[in-house]
């Protein structure tokens, strides 16, 4: 018997993946990715212009400069600024993702009399302005002797945050629960189950709570204006700000330096962000189940 031919598979023609719907769809979203990213080449773009281009509106300077990097660091204690920043922010990282953590682990693992209300009583926190709360935090944290230091800017996080608890949360709920019942039956306690078992099985969306963190703890401006006094202990953006009304509005108009300032501080951000967007995404397609 002759064996008979394999069917033939017919490739899709390039016409069908270049359908107008794809073609739309890429050009809106290549549209607003020009958008969205329009502001920093800008902003890069002004940091190499001397000062009497800087809103020329030119992406590509017309007399290119270097003079800036080197004055911004000389006008400003820039290092010491961004290590304070670094310093709050990860410690700020690190104290919310592990409370919220310990936090959203009860109410995803124990059954007590209770637990919902509890849990609702701890989202309705965040209806919460921050401006409601701002002066009671600030009268604590002044009879504590606190203020004009930098441990207000992240002491509150070891308490954890409604927003972080409900995230994980919803993750631990995704988890297996017959796999820490075994567990129990072999032997492991509460605090092994938690460190051994869901924590690492939790690694992404504790790392995106991280990363929200340390970027929400980076570009934070209203705490460090409330709490910091001396300029040795100002974050990035009070040093910004300081650096604004120094050199930008009311100043000496050198916004060149403002620009390269607003540049050496971005970069940290796009760079971790780069880092941790695998993380990132993982995290946030694995956080949206219930059970």
């Amino acid at each position: 018997m002759t064996p008979r031919p394999l069917p033939v598979v017919r490739k899709r023609s390039a016409r069908r993946r270049l359908a107008p719907g794809r073609v739309v769809i890429g050009a809106l979203l290549t549209g607003c990715g020009l958008i969205f990213v329009y502001p920093f080449v800008w902003l890069v773009s002004a940091s190499f212009k001397p000062r009497g281009e800087v809103f020329d509106n030119r992406l590509i300077p017309r007399s290119f400069t270097l003079d800036n990097y080197v004055q911004v660091w000389q006008e400003a204690p820039m290092l010491v600024w961004m290590g304070n920043t670094l310093l709050v922010a990860v410690l700020a990282g690190l104290t919310v993702t592990l409370s919220s953590a310990m936090v959203a682990w009860g109410f995803a693992y124990y059954r007590f009399r209770g637990r919902s209300a509890l849990f609702l009583l701890v989202l309705a926190t965040m209806m919460l302005p921050g401006a409601v709360t701002m002066i009671p935090v600030f009268l604590i944290w002044n009879a504590l002797g606190m203020t004009g230091t930098l441990t207000p800017l992240w002491g509150g996080n070891v308490f954890g945050s409604a927003f972080y608890i409900f995230l994980l949360r919803q993750f631990f709920l995704g988890l297996p629960r017959e796999l820490f019942e075994a567990a129990r039956i072999d032997g492991a306690g509460h605090w092994a189950i938690f460190t051994r078992i869901a924590v690492p099985l939790c690694r992404p969306a504790m790392v995106l709570t991280l990363l929200f963190e340390v970027q929400a703890s980076w570009t934070d401006l209203m705490r460090p204006l409330i709490y910091l006094r001396d300029e040795a202990d100002f974050t990035v953006p009070r040093g910004l700000k300081s650096m604004l009304d120094a050199y930008g509005f009311g100043g000496e108009w050198h916004w060149e330096i403002v620009v390269t300032a607003g540049v050496i501080t971005t970069v940290p951000m796009i760079v971790l962000f780069f880092l941790g967007q695998r993380h990132f995404v993982q995290g946030v397609a694995t956080t949206g189940s219930t059970r």
